[in-house]
């Protein structure tokens, strides 16, 4: 049986919705939370736990986890202070019991007890008065029908539990609590198995029959490893333990102190399968899309924390998403090795790590990590023999929402990917893909219209597309935080010699892509379309674009890199050019006409940096290495909607699109 920790403050109700239907879709059934006796006292309180108990008895079986003695009643006036009465603690674990026995079967008494920052020990060497409060409060639980636990030990420590046996403090408990944070608090440690052979030794050697919990057991993400978190989890609920408690479901919200201080150690805010602010970690994602009996079932994952020396390969930071993927398959089947490095937080990524698995084997390499994971990043720069960068936060809705994240993805995951080219002996070439956003708005073009597009005033820029020369304007802080990484790329080139290059990418799209409406709209467009969904446009749709199909734009990343020492220190405008321009309102008409689907389009407020018209003039890279595209409009929408038809078994006329067969 597997269940889920978490703590909620008396009137966090949104909190506790939230998390509950957080526990649906992770199949959670049980929950062991705090009741805190401290704060049963304050006034408003008793309301708050009158809600609780049944809301939550609604949906999962409560464990509920009595501690923290009120102030005004401990030998020292704070929460860890033994009880200056017992007996005091027995008491209230009996009211609660009286008040609302019919919400859970089990009560665990005290938390993490030789723990000092939960318990003060110093003010009970003997463990005594610990013992006379556990004693009549798992006494007077049992008389009230209800099954006994021990707050889990933190650290697991046999010899404590049998000084706990000889005191006879375990005559009314059930089942003995442990706790473990592999990695995190737990730097010696072994393995689960040795630490509950250990426990069960002495409950053995003592002739006691008890169940064995994991009540805690967690790993923190704040060095950003979410794999690591994984495999802890798969190694806590795969042990033999009679009960496994998983801490937690979100990250602890950092305005708040701990019970250690506030931020005195910042392991504590970051043990949650969510970030405060909501975002999936890798362990919910696999736990609310493949549920608990498939979590170890997936193979693709794969992190390494030492190399090989000599095993050369072109690394992708990124090369999940869509345009790594196919760079990597274009790579991979002319017999490179390629090293895949992605934290695949992008919804459906990891289809296109397992089929690049599936198609070239071995010579694929796969590391699961972020790119502010240094250390990694470092190790694995050391071994490429080439460095294709295209780890980002890629939309500006979500920098405006999250600006922190946005700067740490885009801003300093660039940094440490510089530093680690500039540190590294070799010193490989580096492309790296900027974006169209750091131009800004464009508004002085002065934009004139027709019944479908816009056109720019400036025939320079109407006649050839927007050039290199163009000053950058951020607009957004996505345009601010990938025109920064843009400016570091260059410059490490002037300052350190290093080898780099800068696409500054108009829209790109073809297979592989799950487009959404902030990036990968061609796929977001047609993908709506073949699955009768509405589609919403942001400002009129008459805003102009440059599309390019992403062979091309591989075929442009090959050149780069072949060209690096004529064109290094460069950027270069990326984009289909002049002779693949559409508006939003055109291909959507192209997308009817494929498809044969009635789409069904409304109109929002146009949104924070949006362009009305983008159109990269390519001239530049068109002359350092002889790159155009070769893909129309018309081709590349043909090939992206047989990929999504084949990939996803629709059928459509033949008569649709074009007979040309597509690679998947």
């Amino acid at each position: 049986m597997v269940g889920i920790v978490e703590w909620f403050r008396p009137g966090q109700y949104q909190e506790v919705k939230e998390a509950i239907k957080d526990f649906g879709k992770l199949g959670i059934k049980h929950l062991r939370t705090g009741i805190s006796w401290a704060e049963w006292h304050v006034e408003g309180n008793e309301e708050w736990y009158d809600w609780l108990f049944p809301e939550l008895a609604k949906h999962v079986n409560v464990l509920p986890c009595f501690l923290y003695t009120p102030p005004s009643l401990g030998i020292s006036p704070k929460v860890s202070s033994p009880p200056k009465n017992p007996k005091d603690f027995a008491d209230f674990v009996d009211v609660i019991i009286t008040r609302y026995g019919d919400y859970f079967d089990w009560v665990e008494l005290w938390n993490e007890p030789n723990n000092r920052v939960e318990y003060d020990f110093t003010m009970d060497y003997s463990w005594n008065r610990f013992s006379e409060m556990i004693g009549m409060a798992a006494y007077w639980a049992k008389h009230k029908g209800k099954k006994t636990l021990l707050g889990g030990m933190s650290p697991i420590d046999p010899n404590w539990l049998q000084m706990m046996a000889e005191k006879g403090t375990l005559q009314y408990i059930d089942a003995i609590g442990i706790h473990g944070f592999p990695g995190v608090f737990d730097q010696q440690w072994t393995n689960w198995q040795e630490n509950i052979s250990a426990v069960r030794q002495v409950l053995e050697d003592n002739s006691l029959e008890k169940e064995l919990w994991i009540t805690e057991a967690g790993f923190s993400t704040w060095q950003d490893d979410e794999v690591k978190q994984w495999e802890e989890f798969k190694n806590a609920v795969t042990t033999d333990a009679d009960r496994v408690y998983w801490y937690g479901l979100k990250d602890l919200n950092p305005v708040y102190p701990t019970v250690g201080g506030f931020h005195l150690d910042d392991r504590e805010y970051f043990f949650g399968m969510k970030k405060y602010d909501g975002t999936e970690k890798l362990l919910y994602k696999l736990l609310s899309k493949n549920g608990m009996e498939n979590i170890s079932n997936h193979t693709y994952i794969r992190k390494q924390y030492a190399f090989n020396e000599g095993e050369k390969y072109v690394l992708i930071t990124g090369g999940a998403g869509f345009v790594g993927t196919n760079l990597a398959k274009r790579l991979l089947s002319t017999g490179k090795r390629v090293m895949i490095y992605d934290n695949i937080s992008r919804d459906g990524v990891e289809n296109n790590l397992k089929w690049l698995q599936e198609k070239y084997g071995d010579r694929l390499l796969v590391q699961i990590a972020d790119v502010k994971e240094k250390r990694i990043l470092e190790e694995c720069v050391k071994n490429a023999e080439q460095v294709f960068h295209f780890s980002a936060q890629v939309a500006v809705t979500s920098s405006l929402t999250n600006p922190e994240h946005d700067f740490e993805v885009n801003i300093k995951g660039t940094f440490n990917l510089l530093e680690a080219i500039r540190k590294s002996a070799h010193k490989p070439p580096l492309v790296f893909t900027s974006t169209n956003k750091v131009y800004g708005d464009l508004t002085d073009l002065g934009l004139i219209t027709d019944e479908t597009r816009y056109y720019p005033e400036n025939n320079e820029i109407c006649n050839n597309g927007v050039d290199e020369s163009r000053p950058l304007d951020f607009h957004s802080p996505y345009g601010c935080s990938k025109g920064s990484a843009d400016q570091y790329v260059l410059d490490y080139s002037r300052s350190y010699g290093l080898k780099t290059a800068v696409f500054r990418m108009s829209c790109i799209y073809g297979p592989h892509q799950f487009g959404n409406e902030d990036q990968g709209w061609v796929a977001h467009f047609l993908i709506s379309a073949l699955q009768d969904k509405p589609i919403v446009i942001y400002g009129n749709g008459k805003q102009v674009r440059d599309i390019l199909f992403v062979e091309d734009l591989v075929d442009a990343f090959l050149l780069a890199q072949q060209n690096m020492d004529k064109i290094s220190g460069n950027a270069f405008n990326i984009g289909g050019g002049l002779q693949n321009t559409v508006s939003l309102m055109e291909i959507l008409e192209i997308i009817r006409q494929k498809t044969g689907k009635a789409i069904d389009i409304s109109y929002e407020t146009w949104r924070t940096g949006d362009q009305q018209y983008y159109v990269s003039n390519t001239s530049k890279f068109k002359t350092a290495t002889g790159w155009s595209p070769k893909f129309s409009v018309s081709q590349g929408v043909d090939e992206l909607l047989l990929w999504l038809c084949k990939s996803r078994n629709i059928s459509l006329k033949q008569d649709k699109v074009s007979s040309k067969a597509i690679a998947v």
